[in-house]
């Protein structure tokens, strides 16, 4: 099966479940049960998976719970990270969802027992709460017992039913697909910015190759605002036939987001131990800051939100604020991300950050901290994509690329907005393969090409107050039709002597009738 068949069997699935539970579960609520119960069934299946050891002669779910010895416990969770007893695997649940009379209550008696296997090992923080969001006993699913296991029963019989092989082995990205396509029906129908929750796997994926660009390897990968981890699994996809030595590394301020997040790192066969995404505020309370310095950083940061700010008196001093000598406005906390990952950059790596438009010519604070990263050289490229590209949003927003390595005291251009540079679809554009590949030969030559790139000096940038503004560099290309202004005077006289000639034939006509 494609990946655009299994895309298009996915969704047709993931619709009917939707049709089934109608009425009664709300769009944005209803995606964290398909999401849930997709995460429960991926550990059930890679977990018996691990215990049968490709030993065709076992079949885990098969066997009793009282043949587990609390060696081979023990040794699973040091490996896999968490337990999950025969009984308690999505498979055998299924197998009983529409008969059980206990099927809420059960269900989050084993998602309490996942999270708690792994308490006092090395893996507690990223299990604990991992099903926080997957309430099977919420009145959202009904008001009595038998309501609430009527539509459990649905779900978790639509997700059994689809058929894809192992996780493993798929052509598509079954989380990040089923979460897109829940995203794309619901998130406006349900007055929910999608763009705040998910960053779409096209743009992610370049976003993920500017970030590591010509890097062999890199130490650790890391994103300061990692909504559901979109960003940080694109890079894993980029880097099959290479290394990340040390992991993945996150925080993310939404609880429910940050469960989808670590949820995603499992679905992608990310241990535990390479993985550590926190719950926080960024800006704030940054969780990161003994890891650091980050190869690769990549970022889809919430677009001009609030924030402390000067209201803080401390944070000027913070050393990821203080070289730039002023802080983002209060309003518009743009730019405190943007330093943020300055400061956690090593001096090889990249961060590839997605900034809203306006932070790039705007004055006051903003011109300030824009003329520190243009003096001191971190400004790499600044690239100008398609409109309509997220959900929730139909600006054309703008990468940011920053380094620390650069060579030459320029900074590059881009503006690949028009066409040929991105494909029209029925909700939103989409970059193609083709058009990531025709973006990135261009950052990697830093030629200019008319209309499109721009390579330019920094003093000019400077002359120009630091405005960083890609329509200041590259001139939008003129598609209006030219006119050879001699050869068309040439033909509105012909045109006027013509009408002449015909007045003067029909006064010649009327005179004639009136004789």
């Amino acid at each position: 099966m494609t990946s655009i068949q299994q895309r298009d069997a996915l969704q047709r699935q993931i619709w009917q479940i939707a049709n089934d539970v109608r009425g009664s579960v709300d769009g944005w609520d209803f995606k964290q049960f398909v999401l849930g119960t997709l995460f429960y069934r991926f550990i059930s299946e890679n977990f018996a998976k691990y215990i049968e050891g490709g030993d065709d002669s076992v079949h885990y779910p098969n066997l009793p719970d009282d043949v587990i010895s609390p060696e081979l416990k023990d040794d699973a969770i040091k490996t896999k990270g968490y337990f999950i007893y025969p009984s308690q695997l999505f498979i055998n649940v299924a197998n009983a969802a529409n008969t059980n009379p206990n099927l809420n209550t059960d269900l989050k008696a084993i998602f309490n027992a996942i999270e708690s296997s792994a308490n006092g090992y090395p893996s507690e923080d990223d299990i604990k709460g991992l099903f926080a969001d997957f309430d099977t006993t919420s009145t959202r699913l009904g008001n009595t017992v038998e309501d609430k296991n009527s539509r459990l029963a649905d779900v978790i019989k639509g997700v059994a039913v689809l058929d894809f092989g192992n996780f493993e082995d798929s052509q598509i990205d079954l989380f990040g697909d089923a979460y897109e396509f829940l995203i794309s029906n619901y998130a406006a129908n349900a007055g929910k910015s999608g763009g705040e929750y998910f960053t779409p796997q096209h743009v992610s994926k370049l976003i993920a190759q500017l970030a590591m660009h010509k890097q062999t390897t890199v130490n650790k990968i890391y994103d300061p605002a990692a909504g559901s981890g979109s960003l940080l699994l694109q890079a894993k996809k980029h880097f099959d036939n290479h290394v990340i030595e040390e992991g993945f590394f996150g925080q993310e301020i939404s609880h429910t987001t940050y469960n989808l997040a670590r949820m995603n790192m499992f679905l992608h066969n990310i241990n535990y131990d390479k993985f550590n995404i926190a719950l926080g505020n960024t800006l704030t309370a940054p969780q990161f800051g003994d890891e650091k310095p980050f190869d690769a950083i990549v970022s889809n940061p919430p677009y001009s939100i609030k924030w402390i700010g000067d209201d803080d008196p401390t944070l000027i001093n913070d050393d990821r604020f203080a070289p730039a000598g002023v802080l983002a406005p209060k309003s518009k906390a743009d730019f405190a991300f943007v330093l943020h990952a300055l400061s956690y950059l090593s001096g090889k790596g990249r961060a590839a950050i997605v900034c809203f438009p306006g932070i790039f010519y705007r004055g006051g604070a903003e011109q300030k901290i824009r003329k520190y990263l243009v003096d001191n050289n971190f400004v790499e490229s600044i690239i100008s994509l398609a409109p309509n590209l997220f959900f929730g949003t139909s600006i054309a927003v703008t990468i940011l690329v920053l380094s620390k390595h650069k060579t030459d005291n320029k900074t590059q251009f881009m503006d690949v907005s028009g066409e040929g540079f991105y494909q029209k679809a029925t909700n939103n554009n989409l970059l193609t393969d083709t058009h990531i590949e025709k973006i990135m030969e261009m950052f990697d030559s830093k030629l200019d090409i008319e209309h499109v790139a721009k390579y330019v000096d920094n003093t000019k940038i400077a002359e120009n107050d630091y405005n960083l503004s890609v329509s200041s560099y590259i001139a939008a290309k003129d598609n209006r039709e030219e006119v050879n202004i001699t050869q068309l005077n040439a033909e509105i006289a012909t045109t006027v002597e013509k009408i002449d000639k015909l007045r003067a034939a029909i006064d010649l006509i009327v005179k004639e009738i009136e004789a």
